[in-house]
């Protein structure tokens, strides 16, 4: 019997795992392996879909023994059996809402994935920075010309124009899609109901995993759908403000190893 036992923790990755150097510490990955090694289950829950995440396992010598949530709610990968476990899609409609969108919003950029690939239209500065720091090469396209369907849309500019965004978005689609802020500059598009806190919730009851003993850390409104399931809701001390208002416990920041400080109150409780 492991002291973790039963136990299943989800961190989020980029500003959260992944530090602002670009790079997961060695302290979170042994934490990471002490916890697994004493029968926890460690998973990640990602905004990054499958074709940007899974150079990262190699790279930074990812440490995970759960499926882990990809494109922030649009799918659950099994990396373990090398298949999709959920693998949702945005409704058929969904390059007319964007085209709609893009016509009433002109300085709006987007991402559309489908399958491997990654479709851009109208790529700006936010664009090209998301692509280099993921990994990801892009495709220009029309949207008409773009192959469908899509697992999610990223939509790209500064935080107040995409207020305006997601408001306008969700008055008219909000019955058909989600749209979650992932930092101040990305406002992701998954189909209803598809969250991050969604996923893993399934995870957990795949695992049999009791709420008590589930724990997540996120620092983006994006999170917030786990961290609303975790029994203690963790969060870097480079969190956004929602975060920190929705009353998260905050922890050290991402460069000072969060999720090692996490790992180690679940050591002091369990």
């Amino acid at each position: 019997m492991g002291r973790f036992d039963g136990v299943l923790f989800f961190a989020d990755y980029d500003d959260t795992l992944y530090n602002s150097a670009h790079t997961v510490a060695p302290e979170d990955l042994e934490a990471i392996r002490y916890f697994m090694d004493n029968g926890g289950y460690f998973s990640i829950a990602t905004g990054r879909a499958h074709r940007t995440f899974t150079p990262q396992i190699e790279k930074e010598g990812l440490l995970f023994n759960a499926p882990v949530v990809l494109g922030n709610g649009a799918a659950i990968y099994d990396y373990a059996a090398d298949r999709y476990l959920l693998d949702s899609r945005l409704p058929s409609a969904a390059p007319a809402m964007l085209a709609e969108l893009c016509e009433r919003f002109p300085a709006l950029g987007f991402e559309a994935y489908h399958g491997e690939d990654i479709y851009v239209h109208n790529p700006n500065r936010v664009t090209r920075e998301h692509l280099a720091k993921v990994g990801g090469t892009q495709i220009s396209a029309a949207i008409p010309d773009m192959p469908t369907p899509w697992s999610k849309a990223i939509l790209q500019q500064d935080q107040l124009y995409l207020e305006e965004v997601q408001a306008h978005l969700l008055s008219l689609w909000g019955d058909q899609c989600e749209a979650i802020f992932s930092n101040r500059y990305l406002l992701e598009v998954t189909a209803k109901g598809c969250t991050k806190g969604a996923m893993v919730g399934k995870v957990a009851d795949l695992l049999y995993i009791d709420r008590k003993d589930l724990y997540c850390m996120g620092d983006n409104q994006n999170d917030l759908s786990m961290l609303a399931l975790s029994a203690i809701p963790f969060a870097p001390a480079n969190c956004a403000q929602p975060v920190r208002d929705w009353g998260a416990r905050i922890l050290g920041h991402c460069d000072d190893h969060a999720v090692a400080q996490a790992i180690q109150i679940l050591d002091s409780i369990y």
